[in-house]
């Protein structure tokens, strides 16, 4: 509500002021308002400020007790000021419902609009928009909010549901005529345009202070005559679509609850004691609700209403994904149904692109969804953006993909089976897993040693990647889609696609070695290579499969029984290249079990089959036998063997192999690894220093981390004994970062020689905070 003349408040609030020697910039500022709200509080244009607000400025102001209650009881008149409509009953109509006393969680965006109201500017009056996914408790949010903020708005609290999910929402020129009567206008008075009747709701609340919440939008065209154009008034709106085009809106995100707010909602529905004899049952309870605040709610009055029923007993129930939806449904609420009104008023092929994006492992890319509906990759992009805006997908922040809240996808997932013939869902699948793994195949081979170079046969040429940057970027975003699609070759028995896939990326495997997946990337093609009747491929992959479980998975046990098979394989075949592979490979699985003697017969073995090779495959095979052997021998003690195996190793890289320069770098490094670590152990530190900085250099060059991260380990443990103490530290934070990053098992260790080198055990924690990516070390 505004005057012309300065009421009381702001006369004795100017005179306090002024006595305290404040400008009205100081005392916005100690107060925590805007200079242009004291200056309307001063000048009489705003009246009747909430009683936080005068006791921010009493507190600025340094006032005694006494003086601060003067302040308050001035500001007491504004505050009760009401008018009441022509019929008296009009306001009744469109009343605030009523708040929930178990309200939970919403700090951040309630003290926003707390502090909107606060601040409000009669010029412009602060509208709210309100937006998410179905279930996220969007109207409770308003309501309780708007319950907070109402003794600041004397003038009248309304709340109009715009019914934006009926088959017919409310036109604006009804939602005017239902404002109008609760502001005093008769219906007979009620002008015949609603542009007309704009223009009378904006004049009749430029002088008043109100608090108005529009339920359940459906677009802007809805809300814009429905807006204040000036004066004291607070608009809250809520809907399901986005709302983008309302100009000059505070938005409020809404999340989905953190776990522990969502035990709180359900320990306030359900009883704290009930909740604390279950507690672990709580926490599942609140993930398996997908953390969603309706879901939470039913789950939670279901159990209100069976004080007999476990929370374990619910767990149980919801674990089974089939009937989830059927279970998180009681009275007249349910999950399905808050879904199905926004899937129902969507375009059918937005429809369409929903259900079938059910179909797809993890995040969403426009490419994804294009192949499954069918539709171009333009498309795609459109309708993927116009659910991200109807709150059915979420957006990711930095690419362009979109994922599932967990719930709505099993919903999806619903529609699906009911809505597409089983052949055409058949045929999706088919043609969405055929076009990924050629491309995940094209973008293997840019890692590939020997043919890097060659066409990669991939789908779409136009928007291949180009290079090991993209061609990495790509893999790594879209491993859950490859991945599913090479589950879906082995089960369709599509074995030569799968084993042309898996060889595609076993180079690339070495850069990526934390990722446990692996495992079973290998096991399909080794099976895959067996029912193609293809025993040496077989051996090949089932090579790759044990040293998936030895490095990836840190299973050694797992790692020595698939090496064993190799070999078997290998042998029967005559295969010597894979014989001597198996043996490596069951020679590191024997080490980490701890029977070091087996591994180094092994070893010696492997080596033997790998000598009279020597193709390019021989030398890098025999390469890498041989610097794991010397790395063994010296764990047993005899650096000086292991010296010389090294430095037999340097010299096969010094007399050249066939093949991309980059392989042969790295074999060079790791050797040159080994043979630092071997100066180390004779005590010889300057050599150690020069062969590990040259091996880390070219790590780092070629982005391995999983071997530039041993390698740092190492380095700084030998700048420790040269007495290079700020290095030594440099380089085992980078190490333990890594280690960490790639949940790598030598974590424990760089972060012991991390407190060994004095840094504090918070700094050592803080060089934990993963940074990095990483792959195969020898």
């Amino acid at each position: 509500m505004t005057s012309t003349t300065p009421n009381e408040f702001g006369r004795l609030l100017r005179e306090l002021r002024a006595g305290a020697g404040l400008s009205q910039e100081r005392l916005a500022h100690g107060a925590g308002v805007s200079v242009r709200a004291l200056a309307d509080l001063e000048r009489g244009r705003t009246t009747g400020p909430q009683r936080r607000t005068v006791e921010a400025l009493a507190a600025a102001l340094g006032l005694t007790a006494d003086r601060a209650r003067a302040l308050e009881a001035a500001a007491a008149p504004g505050r009760r000021r009401v008018r009441p409509p022509a019929d008296p009953t009009a306001a009744g109509i469109l009343s605030l419902p009523r708040d929930t006393y178990d309200f939970t969680a919403r700090t951040a965006p309630l003290a926003a609009i707390d502090a909107l109201a606060e601040v409000a500017d009669p010029a412009h009056p602060p509208l709210v928009v309100v937006t998410g996914s179905p279930g996220l408790g969007k109207t409770a949010f308003a309501v309780h909010a708007a319950h907070r903020l109402a003794p600041g708005f004397p003038d009248g609290q309304f709340c109009l549901d715009l019914r934006g999910m009926d088959p017919e929402p409310t036109t604006p020129g009804d939602a005017l005529a239902r404002l109008l009567r609760v502001l005093g206008v008769a219906a007979r008075s009620l002008p015949r345009d609603p542009d007309d009747r704009a223009g009378l709701f904006r004049s009749l609340v430029a002088d008043r202070r109100l608090l108005l919440v529009l339920d359940n939008a459906v677009d802007e065209e809805q809300v814009r005559p429905l807006l204040p154009g000036s004066g004291a008034c607070l608009t809250i709106v809520t809907s399901r679509a986005a709302l983008t085009g309302l100009e000059a809106a505070h938005r409020a995100e809404l999340p989905l609850l953190r776990r522990e707010e969502a035990v709180a909602l359900l320990t306030r529905i359900v009883g704290a004691e009930r909740v604390a004899r279950e507690a672990q049952a709580a926490r599942d309870l609140a993930e398996l609700c997908g953390r969603l605040p309706l879901a939470l709610r039913i789950a939670g009055q279901r159990l209100a209403a069976r004080p007999g029923e476990s929370l374990a007993k619910l767990v149980t129930r919801l674990g089974r994904e089939a009937r989830r939806l059927d279970t998180l449904q009681t009275g007249d609420l349910g999950v399905r149904a808050a879904f199905a009104l926004s899937y129902q008023q969507l375009e059918p092929s937005d429809r369409l692109l929903l259900r079938r994006s059910a179909l797809t492992a993890g995040d969403i890319s426009p490419e994804t969804a294009a192949l499954l509906a069918d539709i171009p990759a333009r498309d795609a992009e459109l309708r993927l953006e116009r659910l991200a805006d109807r709150g059915l997908l979420q957006a990711d922040g930095t690419a362009e993909r979109y994922r599932f809240h967990d719930l709505l996808r099993l919903f999806a997932a619903e529609r699906v089976a009911a809505e597409d013939d089983p052949a055409v869902r058949t045929a999706a699948l088919d043609r969405t897993a055929r076009w990924m793994l050629a491309r995940a195949t094209g973008a293997g081979l840019h890692f590939d040693a020997e043919h890097h170079d060659r066409p990669t046969g991939d789908p779409d040429p136009a928007t291949a990647p180009a290079g090991r940057d993209e061609a990495r970027a790509w893999l790594e975003a879209e491993r859950e889609q490859w991945l599913a699609a090479l589950r879906h070759a082995r089960t369709e028995g599509w074995h030569r696609l799968v084993v042309d896939t898996a060889e595609a990326m076993h180079w690339f495997s070495d850069l990526t070695q934390h990722w446990e997946q692996w495992v079973e990337v290998f096991r399909c093609s080794a099976e895959s290579a067996r029912a193609l009747g293809s025993p040496r491929e077989e051996a090949t992959h089932l090579n790759y499969l044990a040293w998936s479980h030895n490095i990836c998975a840190h299973d050694p046990h797992a790692a020595l029984d698939t090496a064993r098979v190799a070999l078997a394989t290998a042998r029967a075949c005559g295969d010597q290249l894979q014989t001597g592979w198996a043996l490596g490979y069951g020679s590191g699985a024997l080490r980490r079990i701890g029977r070091t003697e087996e591994a180094i017969t092994w070893l010696r073995e492997a080596a033997e089959c790998h000598r009279p090779n020597t193709s390019a495959d021989g030398r890098l095979a025999l390469l890498s036998c041989l610097n794991t052997l010397g790395e063994t021998l010296r764990d047993q003690g005899d650096p000086e063997q292991a010296l010389d195996i090294h430095l037999r190793s340097l010299a096969i890289c010094r007399e050249g192999i066939p093949g991309p320069a980059t392989i042969m770098a790295m074999y060079r490094a790791a050797a040159l690894r080994h043979l630092g670590n071997d100066y180390s152990a004779l005590g010889r530190w300057r050599e150690a220093e020069a062969s590990l900085r040259e091996a880390l250099t070219v790590f780092e060059a070629t982005d391995m981390p999983s071997w530039s991260g041993p390698a740092q380990l190492e380095l700084g443990r030998v700048l420790r004994r040269l007495g290079q103490h700020e290095e030594a530290r440099t380089a085992l934070t980078a190490a333990l970062r890594i280690f960490t990053e790639h949940h790598h098992p030598r974590r424990a260790e760089a972060a012991a020689e991390l407190r060994a080198a004095g840094v504090p055990a918070s700094g050592v924690r803080a060089a934990e905070r993963p940074a990095a990516d990483g792959g195969r070390p020898s």
